[in-house]
């Protein structure tokens, strides 16, 4: 029997988009043809949807996400998240109910479960306990307060890249990073990219703190921080990391347009990995997270919380690799 998979190979496409298609979701920001290529493609192998396959299990889960969903579609790395939960969610029968932008309100009160993607406050988490104690969380760590949890590794991909660095005899390195607040505003978290790469540099003893700058997760910002530290510092770093690709990206035409050549006098490496470090020039080296895993886990995990008596409260932190791109080499 032909799978969403099988499809997805043939068609060159996402697993998750040839759910949403067969699903009749008019929101997929796919063109025609490739609308209409998956269709005839399922139809050529017989594809039954999972519904029909999994009729005698069914329950509905809502999938909070604290993006909006227009900026969702800038934000590949939680766009693959959501995939992730998506292809898996259909493997258990689970009907998902997304929530944009943590409009609690909007959440059905029938609901079996919430996957909370994103960062969350106090009051926000109390509020979704309030509706089911059946959440799993992914991206922020509220395994403390005994909900399941999926995260990435911080700490271990970070100091592979300084060690990188350090093997390259560059010992000045520059950081870019971000700061975030829940929507609510009642929480500011920081970046745990910061705090792994200061105790890594800190072991090393080679941290300046004058060579890390702060802005939000943007492009705008990852440009901005970039000509601040261009314009600041006597001696530029001839290195930086920084802590996702939007803000790399920024950073990179900062640098360009300072006639800073890259990887020659500044070599940088990024955080995610999305295709979004493939389609700059020069390409960016960058840790690859496992986003669609990260999706896929928190689905299981909400799986075995609703059907198991025996559910112990789990966190899950996914590894990650390092992808060398033109940036560093």
């Amino acid at each position: 029997m032909a799978t969403l998979r099988d499809i997805a190979k043939k068609a060159q496409v996402s697993p998750a988009t040839v759910s949403r298609v067969l699903n009749n979701d008019l929101t997929l920001s796919v063109t025609d043809q490739t609308r209409t290529n998956i269709l005839k493609i399922a139809t050529e192998m017989n594809y039954q949807k999972a519904s029909h396959r999994n009729t005698h299990f069914q329950k509905r889960i809502a999938l909070v996400q604290w993006y909006s969903e227009s900026k969702e579609q800038d934000d590949l790395y939680y766009m693959t998240v959501r995939e992730g939960i998506e292809q898996q969610a259909s493997t258990y029968g689970f009907e998902i109910s997304r929530i944009f932008h943590n409009d609690l309100a909007e959440i059905p009160q029938n609901i079996d479960g919430i996957i909370a993607v994103g960062k969350y406050s106090q009051n926000q988490v109390d509020q979704m306990t309030n509706i089911t104690h059946n959440l799993v969380f992914i991206d922020d760590d509220q395994f403390p307060e005994g909900f399941d949890t999926v995260i990435t590794d911080f700490k271990y991909g970070i100091k592979q890249v300084v060690d990188y660095f350090v093997d390259k005899n560059i010992t000045d390195i520059g950081l870019i990073y971000g700061e975030e607040t829940s929507t609510d505003g009642l929480r500011t978290i920081s970046d745990p990219r910061f705090d792994s790469f200061k105790q890594t540099m800190l072991n090393q003893k080679i941290f300046r703190p004058e060579l890390c700058f702060k802005g939000d997760f943007t492009k705008g910002a990852g440009y901005k921080q970039m000509k601040q530290a261009i314009q600041s510092l006597d001696d530029l770093p001839h290195a930086f990391f920084i802590s996702n690709d939007p803000m790399a990206s920024g950073a990179l035409k900062a640098l360009q347009e300072a006639n800073i050549a890259v990887p020659e006098r500044v070599k940088i490496f990024s955080f995610n990995n999305t295709s979004l470090a493939s389609y700059v020039n020069p390409e960016l080296s960058s840790v690859d997270v496992a986003t669609e895993q990260m999706g896929a886990a928190a689905v299981d995990l909400m799986q075995d919380v609703l059907t198991n008596p025996r559910h112990v409260t789990k966190r899950m932190e996914l590894a990650t690799k390092l992808i060398f791109r033109q940036s560093t080499l």
